[in-house]
């Protein structure tokens, strides 16, 4: 079947054409009898939102919203179309592959699995347990059975050099969720159907669809907060789609919002404007807040962000007296290089003004499985052990990713020799991938769990490829938990597994029996996802064994093909704390111990030269690099290029299209510069995931696509240096005319 291009019948109303309720294909013959309509949710970004699927034997006809989805309500974005081609692409691999002599074969998966099996093995044993590194990236939480099972392959091999896209993305939440709730899941969501008063910092929804907040058709949601009379606010160095349709926008200095966060905490303290609300009782460590929070005075914030000291006390009077006021930040504050501070303070905040687990400020959600509460397993932990060159702190088991190049490539015990990828790409979205390019290069042995050969996995010896998303069932394991309203919903597979492919989760079960085997360990598959959920919803708060109304099980969930709607963010924190003491720590020792840095931090010029900070973009067709192989999705206006100020062009002697040279302490890319005053003076913005241009990509679409791949720039030593996390926005960076830099 050929790649299919949607077409989207779409009025559009905004810059992103993204409030169309439906995205269609024409459809140029009649149905015929086996014509079929499937209901399930997009897999392509947070917002999971009801898709309605036509079918016509192995064509998909049509994709739209489903009108009586609980949530979305019949929205979907131009990502949708998208399904298709991913499902038809004549790139995606559907059979084991294994590299010899350089060149790609087709192998059975008894070969492809035994081989890999061995070469773990072997590993280990010639070189010790943590010679086996680990990378997962984000799209893999979009599959169930990924996620239900891809800890028995770490159990099998049981390696401490593991990582993920966690700390490259929202490490920062889970830590705060963890050392203030008890949990690593415990992120209260933004409750935006009934807040008045929105403060967002570093997110751009109106592209992301919501990240860490499941918030389908964002734009009538923000609308309606302000027909309501609300009041939207966007801090962020780049006016976006977003901050567009504020109320207010504000530019900041990027890597400078803790110095704001910490600013407002002070003035709610000094202007007597504290009110814990509900949880006063539970919270402890307030006193030891206040404290600290002295030196970050509203000048010394204006010196930092640029943002006039009378507006940042007027935001703080407006947090504290308006009803129902609540404060948000996303990859701009949590990729950068005080990304804990931001998130734990945005927390405290939250709980100052008496916004946490009341209506219209930020709540759990209560999702069907995996309801957070004490005793909910995964709560997670941080420093147990450290890295083993930078003496970086692990969280939840995985060590950050600015450490896995060196981790590869610095000789001694625990080097890692062999690699697992499952969905990912670093070489695409992690810091310095020239040093992960030199890292990969490397290795004794490296499978990926994958269906693309991409800039990463063009290294690997063994390519294990699951099925198609629409050759399996899904339910949706972690945005459920991050909803902005609750629901369940079980999506059948749509198309029947092909003869001789494997789900992930018979990849995870073979294999790791087969490392198991070679071990001489004792092992136990799991049985399919569906059942290892429906365990969990059977005995979870929606269950009769805890004696709700809605005696959930999974066959009950089946009969909703468009979802149960469960009702809208539920208060109820206190029941729901998990850390031993099962209260509310206001003041985790970490973050006290990590403000000083930040005062230091104050007082530092600019890096010498590079007179510029970088910062990344998204938008709503181009959330991630496997997103460039899809002509729905790279069509229409260039997207790759950088953005510049046109005070930062004309010092530069640069105009609009010209070639530009950008430069980091790490690399070095080339790329088209455009004027635009959304960028403040001495920001430049360049946006992630393009450059599949590398020898040995087999993604067609992808690879003639123009574009830099900006994590070229981003610098592995430039870290969240509590966390780890990486500090992907405000990189130092220098900007010079391409010909004159040749």
């Amino acid at each position: 079947m050929a790649a299919l291009c949607l077409r989207p019948r779409i009025l559009v109303t905004t810059l992103l054409a993204a409030t169309s309720k439906n995205i269609i294909m024409d459809i140029s013959s009649s149905l015929s009898q086996d014509t079929q309509i499937h209901y399930r949710a997009c897999h392509l970004c947070e917002a999971i939102c009801g898709l309605e699927i036509t079918t016509q034997g192995d064509t998909i006809k049509s994709i739209k919203g489903d009108k009586n989805d609980p949530v979305s309500h019949g929205y979907i974005c131009p990502k949708a179309t998208a399904i298709a081609d991913i499902h038809s692409d004549p790139d995606r691999i559907r059979h084991p592959m294994r590299k010899i002599d350089g060149e790609w074969h087709q192998v059975s998966w008894e070969e492809a699995l035994d081989y890999t099996a061995e070469q773990l093995v072997a590993s280990q044993t010639n070189h010790g347990p943590n010679s086996v590194g680990f990378f997962a990236g984000n799209p893999g939480v979009h599959n169930y059975g990924n996620m239900t099972h891809g800890a028995l392959l770490r159990r099998a091999i049981k390696t401490r050099n593991n990582f993920s896209a966690t700390s490259l993305d929202q490490l920062p939440h889970l830590l705060a969720a963890l050392t203030m709730y008890g949990h690593q899941f415990a992120v209260p969501v933004p409750d935006i159907d009934r807040t008045q008063y929105f403060l967002m910092l570093g997110g751009n929804p109106l592209a992301s669809n919501g990240s860490m907040m499941t918030v389908p058709n964002i734009v009538k949601r923000l609308k309606a907060l302000q027909a309501r009379d609300g009041k939207l606010i966007i801090v962020d160095p780049r006016r976006s789609e977003t901050a567009d349709m504020a109320d207010q926008h504000m530019f900041i200095r990027p890597g400078s919002d803790a110095f704001l966060l910490m600013a407002i905490v002070r003035e709610l303290f000094t202007k007597n404007l504290v009110s814990l609300g509900h949880l006063a009782e539970l919270i402890d460590g307030v006193d030891d807040v206040r404290h600290a929070s002295l030196p970050y005075t509203l000048e010394l914030a204006e010196q930092q962000t640029g943002i006039k000291a009378e507006r940042i006390a007027e935001i703080a009077q407006s947090l504290a007296t308006v009803d129902k006021a609540v404060v948000y930040g996303r990859m701009g504050v949590s990729v950068q290089e005080f990304g804990g501070l931001c998130q734990w303070a945005i927390q405290v905040i939250n709980l100052l003004i008496g916004a946490i687990d009341t209506e219209g400020g930020a709540i759990l959600a209560s999702p069907a499985f995996g309801y957070v509460k004490r005793g909910t397993p995964g709560k997670g932990h941080f420093d147990a052990f450290r890295s083993r060159v930078s003496n970086l702190p692990e969280f939840a088991g995985e060590l950050p990713a600015v450490v896995m190049a060196e981790e590869i490539l610095t000789p001694g015990e625990d080097q890692i020799k062999s690699m697992v990828t499952i969905a990912g790409n670093p070489l695409i979205s992690s810091a310095n991938t020239e040093a992960l390019e030199e890292a990969f290069e490397s290795l004794d042995f490296y499978v990926a769990i994958d269906f693309y050969i991409n800039a990463t996995t063009r290294h690997a010896d063994v390519i294990l490829p699951p099925t198609s998303p629409l050759e399996h069932d899904h339910y949706d394991l972690a945005f459920l938990r991050l909803a902005v309203h609750n629901s369940t919903r079980y999506n059948p597979a749509i198309y029947p597994k092909p003869e001789g492919c494997l789900d992930d989760w018979e990849i995870f079960n073979k294999l790791s029996a087969k490392i198991s085997t070679l071990k001489g360990l004792p092992f136990s598959p799991l049985p399919e996802p569906v059942e290892v959920i429906d365990r969990g919803i059977q005995s979870d708060e929606y269950s009769e064994a805890k004696g709700s109304d809605w005696a959930l099980t999974m066959d009950k969930i089946k009969q909703a093909p468009h979802g149960i709607d469960l009702g809208p963010l539920k208060p109820g924190l206190e029941a729901r704390l998990a850390n031993d003491s099962g209260r509310i720590n206001l003041a985790p020792e970490i973050y006290l111990a990590d403000l000083p840095r930040l005062l230091a931090k104050s007082e530092h010029s600019q890096e010498e030269g590079r007179d510029l900070l970088l910062i990344g973009r998204r938008h709503i067709r181009s959330n991630n690099s496997w997103m460039h192989n899809y002509h729905c999705l790279v069509k229409g206006k260039p997207r790759w290029q950088l953005l510049m100020n046109p005070e930062d062009l004309a010092a530069r002697g640069l105009q609009d299209d010209d070639d530009v040279v950008i430069t980091s302490r790490v690399g070095t890319v080339t790329t088209k510069v455009v004027s635009s005053d959304e960028l403040m003076p001495g920001v430049i913005s360049l946006p992630h995931g393009w450059g599949h241009t590398k020898p040995g990509i087999k993604m067609e679409i992808a690879s003639k696509q123009e574009g830099a791949n900006c994590n070229r720039l981003t610098d592995d030593r430039f870290y969240d240096a509590l966390c780890g996390n990486a500090a992907l926005n405000g990189v130092p960076v220098s900007v010079s005319k391409a010909s004159v830099a040749a």
